[in-house]
């Protein structure tokens, strides 16, 4: 099985409930994850096999409160108690998405997360699971293994993308004024920039992957 982390474009809103005996929660709500479409890896979710997983997540940790997130992925499928930022109050279908709740809790990462929101910064949510994929076609099809650990909180979802707006721009502290090199991170970032959004996230993982094996070739 191989750890799955979907990011999810859709905006989540952010709501200021009072506690009692004074003070205030702030929740934030949405979509925290979704069925059928392809999404920005090119993975596809059937109903039936999220439905499978939701409905476990939410009997065995939703409902017993134990079901908390970390600020940022961590690097493997178990939630480190350490970096918890929020606990996932409500997750229930709507169609094809499913929608959720969650508590920022005062913790260290949690405290940052109230931060970031009261400061105006807008985060998303990161479904990460466990599970097999079958290719069909063009798409990857989770298959119905998947097990779902947690949904995150996140900002930059992805390695590529922190390529596309990091490395890209400073070609010339990676190469060293190297012409045919520089030349080659030229066309990475045009074919990044032409490509369609659908296509989006597959073409940056692509040329992230080429960027890897020219370092290894210098």
């Amino acid at each position: 099985m191989k750890l799955i982390a979907e990011y999810l474009d859709n905006e989540i809103n952010v709501i200021t409930e009072a506690k009692e005996g004074g003070g205030k929660d702030h929740f934030i709500e949405g979509i925290f994850a979704q069925a059928e479409g392809k999404n920005r890896n090119g993975r596809i979710y059937e109903k039936a096999i999220m439905e499978k997983a939701v409905d476990k997540y939410v009997n065995e940790q939703v409902s017993q409160n134990r079901a908390v997130g970390e600020l940022n992925h961590p690097d493997g499928p178990t939630v480190n108690l350490d970096k918890v930022s929020h606990r996932i109050t409500e997750m229930k279908w709507n169609g094809n998405n499913v929608m959720g709740k969650a508590l920022i809790l005062d913790t260290p990462n949690g405290k940052i997360v109230k931060g970031l929101l009261d400061g105006g910064v807008q985060l998303g949510v990161s479904t990460r699971g466990m599970g097999t994929l079958e290719q069909r076609g063009n798409a990857m099809y989770v298959k119905d293994d998947f097990i779902l650990n947690t949904v995150d909180i996140v900002q930059d979802p992805s390695a590529p993308e922190a390529f596309v707006n990091g490395i890209m721009e400073g070609v010339e502290w990676v190469w060293n004024n190297g012409v045919i090199e520089a030349r080659e991170i030229e066309r990475m970032e045009t074919e990044i920039k032409k490509a369609p959004r659908p296509d989006l996230y597959e073409t940056q993982v692509r040329e992230f992957k080429n960027f890897l094996s020219l370092l290894k070739n210098k």
